[in-house]
């Protein structure tokens, strides 16, 4: 058995069974597997301007029949299950040509569905001879372990990215091309490369930072590179010498993004502090004013935490709704109180209260991050003025000394 330093951030070359028989139990966070589609190529095919279409026609896409196909799917897929950790979940991709076929298998297995995600090809290759509909699309299933399993789904995360839209599982994104488009000697070095920006949306959507992705059937290596890029391990398996060096190359010009842009801030859900909360504790003053942004509408506050606004009475997004004449406000985001001649949002004073008595800890390590940089600015100026004597004292000793010949700090 494989330890973590042996296969955490490793591309590990072999037959995806056997390398990943040699992985521990509910080891991985997520599995993202793009298997051979088994499409039945026997001809070459050709446009018609005669010019030969680059398909797939890979001796690993090759299987004898329909039985063997299954057997191999239901191994591999039995081996990803042992690995998935409890809360992890697989993602299946694939084609018309066996995705129906796997998709029966991992139910048999008891892999438990949460979506099929329709990729909709923006840019797809023509159907040359005519003769069926124009193919499209893929098919991505996206299943838990099994039916009662936790998992990682960043809902709010993807509702932004998607335009304060819920994310739909009709996903627009062209095939991989242009630059990105790995080739050797002018050759595609993979035929069935997937663009970045679909692993992207994978691994955002269903992993955290730090998480470990297996991708069984590395090819390019694509779902290591991106993984990389979002700060999550990886482990590729890969048959073929070439493909991993293809790999590895791509993954030295990966550069990780920085931590603080890779949380989900969205996610984490807004503390619960009633308004009364800061008037108990003086945050608020009774009887004082709330005031709105352009300190033309003001309301008092009363002891019972309402808002009195000539015979209204209400809570602060009552009161609110009312002066913009709409049926609800949220009064947290409309109300300043004034403090120092300066005007603060009251919901500024609800993320103090928060970080005072609800997240001491916040607090403690803002304080002491505080202190931490006045200690720094303290030794500097000492640094500073002691550097100064020097200088003062070198300009007494040799009075010929001009201006321009002593260093100025």
């Amino acid at each position: 058995m494989l330890t973590s330093n042996e296969y955490t951030n490793k591309i590990l070359q072999g037959d995806c069974i056997e390398v990943m028989k040699n992985l521990p139990d509910k080891s991985v966070d997520i599995i993202f597997a793009d298997p051979p589609y088994n499409l039945q190529l026997k001809n070459e095919l050709y446009r018609p301007n005669q010019t030969r279409v680059d398909g797939v026609f890979d001796e690993w896409d090759k299987f004898e029949s329909m039985e063997t196909y299954d057997i191999f799917t239901q191994a591999w897929l039995k081996e990803c299950k042992r690995v998935l950790k409890d809360s992890g979940t697989i993602w299946v991709i694939g084609s018309y040509h066996n995705i129906f076929r796997v998709g029966a298998i991992m139910q048999n297995l008891g892999l438990w569905f949460l979506n099929d995600i329709i990729w909709v090809k923006t840019n797809p290759m023509p159907n040359f001879k005519g003769t069926r509909f124009n193919n499209a699309h893929e098919t991505l299933i996206w299943a838990s372990k099994n039916k009662n399993s936790s998992y990682t789904f960043h809902y709010k995360a993807l509702k932004v990215f998607n335009d304060d839209l819920q994310m739909r599982s009709d996903w627009h994104i062209p095939i991989c091309g242009g630059e990105e488009r790995i080739k050797v000697n002018g050759q595609k070095a993979h035929s069935t490369q997937k663009p970045a920006e679909l692993l992207y949306r994978v691994i955002l959507s269903s992993s955290n930072p730090n998480d470990l992705i297996l991708d069984p059937f590395n090819g390019s290596g694509t779902t290591a590179a991106v993984a990389k890029r979002l700060g999550r391990n990886y482990i590729g398996i890969e048959k073929e010498s070439d493909y991993i060096k293809i790999t590895e190359e791509r993954l030295k010009k990966i550069i990780p993004l920085e931590k603080n842009l890779l949380e989900h801030p969205i996610q984490k859900p807004q503390t619960k502090v009633p308004f009364g909360n800061l008037i108990e504790k003086g945050f608020i003053k009774i009887g004082e004013s709330l005031y709105s942004n352009n300190f033309q509408k003001t309301a008092k506050v009363l002891a019972d935490a309402s808002l009195t606004w000539g015979e209204n009475v209400g809570s602060i997004h009552k009161i609110s709704a009312l002066m913009l004449n709409k049926p609800n406000n949220n009064g947290w985001k409309f109300w300043y109180v004034e403090r120092e001649n300066q005007k603060i949002l009251i919901d500024d004073l609800r993320q103090d209260y928060i970080k005072k008595f609800i997240n001491p800890n916040e607090q403690i390590q803002y304080q002491d991050e505080k202190v931490k940089k006045t200690i720094k600015i303290n030794k500097a100026l000492e640094m500073e003025n002691y550097l100064k004597k020097i200088i003062e004292d070198a300009k007494n000793k040799q009075p010929e000394l001009v201006e321009n010949e002593v260093p100025t700090i």
